[in-house]
């Protein structure tokens, strides 16, 4: 057994933080599900995209006020973010070294990830609702 694995069972490796923090398997699984949602939520996307092209401001308006398109956009933009969010916290985890940066970098991002829904959002409810 090396010395590290030897650690991972001590006391004292508990409290200096060194074993699992229960954390990445949760991460994993939630990757997994958003990826599996933006699927449809990215194909009715596409085709609405591709159904609308070519349409005036007006249609695209009336298109945007129908309540199910509403919801499904609004569902798209928050699993899309989400999923975004949760891709680049890994990327910043696995190449981000220095704690301080590491920590400023994953609080940007969630930030980041936040306004840009709630940009969205903000711009669906506004056109859905007539303003």
């Amino acid at each position: 057994m090396s010395n590290v694995s030897q650690d991972m069972k001590t006391p004292l490796a508990k409290v200096r933080g060194l074993g699992s923090a229960k954390d990445g398997t949760h991460h994993f699984i939630m990757q997994r599900v958003t990826a599996i949602a933006n699927i449809p939520l990215t194909v009715f996307f596409v085709v609405s995209m591709i159904g609308n092209a070519g349409k005036g401001h007006a249609d695209w308006v009336a298109w945007l006020q129908q309540p199910l398109v509403a919801v499904l956009m609004l569902l798209f933009v928050a699993n899309f973010t989400h999923h975004m969010r949760l891709g680049v916290q890994v990327v910043i985890e696995d190449y981000i070294h220095k704690p301080g940066t590491k920590f400023s970098l994953l609080l940007l991002n969630s930030f980041g990830c936040i306004f840009i829904a709630a940009l969205m959002a903000f711009s669906i409810l506004r056109v859905a609702f007539g303003g």
